[in-house]
């Protein structure tokens, strides 16, 4: 009678938790849902959708707010945004599935597989590893080059080869500096190694098998679904509806275009020692080799953050930390009128997923406070006020156009006619730039990038303020400057494009006779 009381107590002890447990997940989806949805009001975002995952399975999967500025139609689990460099984990894994095959290792030189490949140094090209192009320890700084394929239609090795002519901003190998384009790179050598194209080898090896249905690369085929989100600009405190930029070429860095069910079922793998329905997609080997640290960021040791962090850094295509004890695998993604972010606890088996179609969004104060919530930690925290502080401290605190208008000298004229400054121009890293005269106003077109035209309005000497022709979701105002020699012939430009992200000083352009 003992024993049966006391297995009866012992059923008890397992049997109650559960359902305790089952109860708080409830009362924590709950309170979230009333979260993200006021949230979604105080960004002034025009919608997302969020998608939680818990112990393998998708726990909750929601939208908020609107696909599109003035429509009704709101967001769900299964509508569609781009997800920018949260595609990068999906290169680095597809290497690391070419790896375990035996067709490729690590520490393989990229010249091995594309020959043409060059950067700043002919020496340091050959040494150049897959493993390097995947933790942005090339030598080039962050962000650096992005103005060659930004809403470029050059050809992936062209992009490529046009970067050898950007300058290092660290040593190999002894720093971190953001790279889209050794990304880009990587994709190439997939494409090299198997002969597909890096969306036949995604679709096979990645999407098909983890049945994400509702993804793809190519906005032309974003008609062929129904429930996609619309990407917005924003500016002067409105929210603007942008067409797609199309990415497919430059897909490995940045290409995929999916819902937060298909981006869950992804993070499920990952955190199922790569397994989907049980059957092996990723090796262990793989997750344990890309979710190394291979670059380091500094950490403050004797001020803690939040999380408490004790290290950050870089592995293969995901971001690596540790969040209050565990470890914390994840990206962000950066796309026009497009922010979003992938985050796992895989000691948790929690994932979190957030897809936005704005450019103010509360896409990384979602992601803590769901976090928090299940973990049980900084429980009187509210992130998205936090986080929207900080945001708009910060916005407002970003004086550079304000300088820059503040700076301009009046009742000034340019130093030559205005035909003296048309013609053409060519830049190293990029190609020809164009300066025409029309209808008494200097326009200027850049070769690749039809959809970066703009025209020229007069600033103050020989600097003109540009006018761009399409709403630009990353940047504003700039100028550009001619420069002349000392006979006042016009030698070349000098961008100033204050922004972030695509920094068109490094197009340097000079005229060609």
């Amino acid at each position: 009678m003992k024993k049966l009381i006391s297995l009866l107590f012992l059923c008890f002890l397992f049997t109650v938790p559960a359902t305790s447990q089952n109860g708080t997940q409830e009362i924590i989806l709950g309170e979230l849902d009333l979260y993200f949805e006021k949230a979604c009001g105080e960004w002034g975002i025009p919608g997302f959708s969020v998608a939680i995952v818990k112990d393998g399975k998708i726990i909750f999967s929601k939208g908020y707010g609107t696909r599109e500025v003035g429509h009704v139609e709101r967001p769900d689990g299964n509508t569609m945004y781009a997800i920018a460099s949260n595609t990068k984990a999906f290169t680095a894994t597809m290497l690391g599935q070419l790896v375990d095959e035996g067709k490729c290792n690590w520490d393989d030189k990229v010249q091995k597989f594309l020959p043409w490949f060059q950067v700043y140094d002919p020496y340091l090209s050959s040494q150049v590893t897959i493993r390097d192009l995947l933790s942005h320890r090339v030598g080039l700084g962050t962000f650096s080059g992005d103005v060659i394929w930004y809403k470029s239609n050059l050809k992936a090795e062209d992009i490529i080869k046009n970067s050898r002519n950007l300058p290092p901003a660290f040593q190999f190998r002894s720093g971190y500096g953001y790279s889209n384009i050794m990304f880009i790179t990587a994709g190439k050598v997939i494409e090299a190694i198997t002969g597909k194209t890096w969306y036949e080898n995604a679709r096979e090896r990645i999407l098909d098998p983890l049945e994400m249905k509702r993804t793809t690369i190519f906005p032309h085929e974003l008609k062929n679904f129904d429930n996609v989100a619309v990407p917005h600009a924003f500016s002067d405190g409105k929210n603007i509806p942008i067409p797609f930029t199309d990415w497919s070429e430059i897909a490995a860095m940045g290409g995929i275009i999916a819902s937060v069910n298909d981006i869950a079922n992804w993070m499920i793998t990952n955190m199922d020692q790569g397994k989907w329905n049980g059957k092996e997609v990723i090796s262990t080997a793989t997750l344990n080799t890309i979710w190394t640290p291979h670059n380091h960021h500094p950490v403050n040791h004797f001020s803690r953050n939040e999380a408490g962090t004790l290290f950050s850094g870089y592995g293969l295509g995901w971001g690596l930390r540790d969040y209050h004890g565990r470890l914390f695998v994840g990206h962000t993604g950066g796309y026009d009128g497009m922010i979003s972010a992938v985050s796992m606890l895989p000691d948790e088996k929690l994932g979190v997923v957030v897809l936005t179609n704005g450019m103010r969004s509360p896409y990384m104060a979602l992601t803590y406070q769901t976090l928090d919530a299940f973990l049980g930690v900084n429980k009187e925290k509210d992130w998205s006020a936090d986080l929207l502080d900080r945001t708009l401290k910060r916005e407002n605190s970003d004086t550079r156009i304000s300088q820059r208008k503040a700076s301009r000298i009046e009742n000034t004229s340019p130093s030559l006619p205005l035909e003296k400054y048309t013609g053409d121009y060519y830049s190293d890293i990029y190609g020809n730039i164009s300066v025409k005269l029309n209808h008494g106003k200097l326009s200027v077109e850049l070769e690749h990038s039809p959809e970066l035209s703009f025209t020229l309005e007069h600033f103050h000497y020989d600097v003109f303020e540009i006018k761009w022709d399409q709403e630009q979701a990353w940047f504003k105002f700039g100028t550009v400057k001619f420069n002349t020699d000392n006979y006042l012939r016009v030698t070349g430009m000098d961008f100033d494009v204050p922004n972030d992200d695509i920094f068109f000083e490094e197009l340097k352009p000079r005229k060609l006779n």
